[in-house]
């Protein structure tokens, strides 16, 4: 099935949503100290410009997003064709001004992800997949760049990207893997894209309980560039449940790391 109609309406949601939000974050005054739950008008804001214009676009179509909007408010919110938005992923990156924030959107078919948008605002950067169609790069208005996995397969020689981590901290899946280099980032949408984009071997999230809106466009992005995402035991990833909510947390990888990292975090765990 061709879902080439639904990234079309994705991106221009993405570009809209992106636009509005390249001002707001010029015009931000900083919150160096922000907090991990902090939400903005402009999250809102963007939330209701991405939804809007899908809604215009398929009318019929389920709605999910993380913010409570008029647009989210009036529309269905589970079905075989469901839209899961996150319109700033990463809000501590935005509202501290460092530039790591995204905008995730993506298209769930029969509970799978199909479609996957992420909008880097402050770098005017947008990686995007579609099932079988690739996962690709796209900086301003320039030429797309096909997107590529790394060819790593030793855990030891992989870069591991994470969140930032509290000073003296050392998250318990570095030690369960131990990769060579780490690189610290807000937003998974921005993680997962890096995974995508060969710049990092692969991501770990291991938060018991988080939405399917905080990984759902970046699943794909990484799937289409050839490598792998599933929960951290190893099961698949499936959207639109009630709730949608993640309990398994997220592994993403080059494919080749995979059951490498699967067993590695399970023996940390036991």
């Amino acid at each position: 099935m061709d879902f080439a109609r639904e990234l079309e309406v994705a991106l221009a949601a993405g570009r809209r949503a992106g636009d509005y939000l390249q001002a707001a974050y010029s015009d931000f005054k900083a919150i160096p100290n922000a907090p991990a739950s902090i939400s903005t008008e402009a999250d809102r804001n963007s939330q209701e410009l991405i939804l809007t214009s899908i809604a215009a676009a398929f009318p019929n179509d389920s709605l999910c997003g993380e913010e409570g909007t008029p647009t989210l408010a009036a529309a269905k919110r589970s079905g075989d064709r469901l839209w899961v938005v996150d319109p700033i992923d990463g809000t501590r990156g935005f509202v501290m001004k460092n530039g790591e924030f995204s905008v995730m959107i993506g298209f769930v078919h029969h509970g799978k992800v199909v479609v996957g948008v992420v909008l880097e605002p402050a770098l005017a950067r947008t990686t995007f997949a579609m099932l079988e169609g690739g996962c690709w790069v796209q900086h301003g208005k320039g030429e797309k760049t096909r997107c590529r996995v790394t060819p790593t397969n030793e855990l030891t020689d992989s870069v591991l990207v994470q969140s930032h981590a509290k000073r003296g901290e050392t998250p318990w899946p570095v030690l369960a893997m131990k990769p060579c280099r780490i690189v610290e980032t807000y937003s998974a949408g921005v993680k997962l894209a890096m995974v995508a984009r060969g710049e990092v071997d692969m991501y770990v999230n291991t938060y018991p309980n988080f939405s399917d809106w905080d990984i759902c466009a970046g699943d794909i992005l990484v799937t289409e560039a050839g490598g792998q995402a599933t929960g951290i035991s190893g099961n698949p990833l499936r959207y639109g449940t009630p709730g949608n909510s993640q309990q398994d947390g997220l592994l993403a990888t080059n494919g080749h790391l995979h059951s490498l990292a699967v067993a590695a975090l399970r023996r940390e765990r036991s």
